[in-house]
């Protein structure tokens, strides 16, 4: 009896969404048109990892040992493009002008003073151990410092700066350290190559693998469940005002006089939206494997990980269902529940790590996104995706989505019995 009273509840859900088609029609249709355009947007960004190069400008006043070696490290590196027609006046205009991101100018000399300088100074040092050295190099005075002069594009991002910065620095390091090894090897008459000795430290960077390519990144493991998750959770808006209009034509009195108990009517609310939640997911799924190919993106990979990925849509789905039933039984009218319901799922959104990885927040938002269910559903599908997780490894999330679940129709039942009651 009580799975035929369920299956009631269902039917009447279905039939109320029957009566709204446009508003079904913009649950599937806009988190589509999202998916393909964010993707779209930030597909060149994750291509920029994967060797796609940024044009820069290149001012070599030095035309000798240093600025060659540093033009080839950067000619040879997978990130910069180098354009050599401008002089310093044209590329700091180009540059603040937002037509490149930058521009590095190699001063005049530098290689001659660089000499200079490193000279000298081995000269001083051999010469304190008591060993004969050119007295006329020894009285060189070391030549002022030299300005590599970066030009930045005043919207460029921080971070990027200290990468460039960085770079340079170890470039102009190691040939120093170069030019260092060759002096000393000039005055102390040794015949070994110290240019050719490795560094004793150095850095590898471990990749997961799968067979024998390495697994990078791309945009399509981003968007495509982020993307489904802001889709789940925007059913919110159409849930809730469904529940305003039982409100007001009368539809809830019905249900609290008839024999059926309110918590079959969440269930059938339940069940119904939760449908649609998994009929957006294989939607945006199936975009990303079939149509994103033909766009020149990259194909989203859901081998072996399609029944985990459903089981996370399935709690995430609760939770924002939950959120749903709660939104429409405090409300009173649709323009309480539809404003809010948006505004609240964007800000959701937005704390969840939707838009802007969590660990770019500060600490304090990081804090904050913690307790978003959209940063546990995003959470969970990160670890099936990029860390290879099963069930076992996203069960903290999947525990958190369907409290949250129960927290909000438990508030729900009793804030509609409190109202109610006589």
């Amino acid at each position: 009896m009580l799975l035929y009273k369920l299956w009631r509840s269902f039917i009447k859900e279905i039939l109320l969404l029957k009566r709204d088609i446009g508003g079904i029609v913009i649950i599937f249709v806009m988190p589509l048109l999202l998916i393909i355009t964010i993707t779209l947007i930030q597909d060149s960004t994750f291509k920029n990892l994967e060797g796609s190069k940024i044009p820069i400008i290149f001012i070599d006043k030095d035309q000798s040992e240093v600025s060659k070696s540093i033009k080839k490290e950067l000619e040879g590196s997978k990130t910069f493009q180098l354009m050599t027609q401008y002089t310093e006046a044209s590329a700091q205009k180009a540059v603040f002008s937002g037509e490149y991101q930058m521009a590095i100018v190699i001063p005049e000399n530098l290689t001659k003073d660089l000499n200079s300088n490193i000279d000298s100074k081995v000269q001083t040092i051999v010469s304190s151990f008591g060993i004969e050295a050119d007295s006329a190099a020894t009285k060189k005075t070391a030549p002022r410092a030299k300005e590599i002069h970066l030009y930045f594009d005043p919207a460029t991002n921080a971070g990027f700066k200290n990468s460039v910065m960085n770079s340079v620095n170890k470039m102009v390091f190691e040939i120093e350290n170069k030019k260092i090894y060759k002096a000393f090897q000039d005055q102390l008459g040794t015949t070994e190559n110290l240019e050719e000795n490795k560094n004793l430290i150095s850095f590898k960077e471990i990749t997961p693998k799968k067979g024998p390519a390495e697994i990078m990144p791309n945009s399509v493991q981003h968007n495509v469940p982020a993307w489904a998750l802001f889709a789940i959770f925007f059913i919110v808006v159409p849930l809730s005002i469904n529940l305003v209009k039982e409100k007001s034509q009368g539809t809830s009195v019905r249900a609290r006089i008839s024999p059926t108990p309110y918590y079959v009517h969440i269930l059938g609310k339940t069940f119904t939206y939760l449908i649609i939640c998994i009929i957006q997911f294989l939607l945006m799924v199936a975009v990303g494997i079939y149509l994103f190919p033909y766009m020149d993106l990259p194909q989203f990979d859901v081998t072996g990980k399609m029944f985990h990925l459903l089981i996370v849509t399935v709690f995430a789905g609760l939770a924002a269902i939950g959120f749903g039933v709660l939104l429409g039984t405090l409300a009173d009218t649709q323009e309480q529940s539809a404003p809010f319901g948006a505004t609240s799922v964007v800000v959701l959104a937005a704390i969840g790590g939707i838009w802007v990885p969590v660990f770019l927040m500060p600490e304090f938002m990081q804090t904050i996104a913690k307790f978003s269910p959209m940063n546990w559903g995003l959470n969970a599908y990160y670890d099936i995706i990029l860390r290879n997780s099963g069930i076992a490894g996203i069960a903290k999330e999947l525990t958190f989505l369907f409290l949250f679940y129960l927290a909000m129709v438990t508030i729900s039942i009793f804030y509609e019995r409190k109202i109610h009651s006589v």
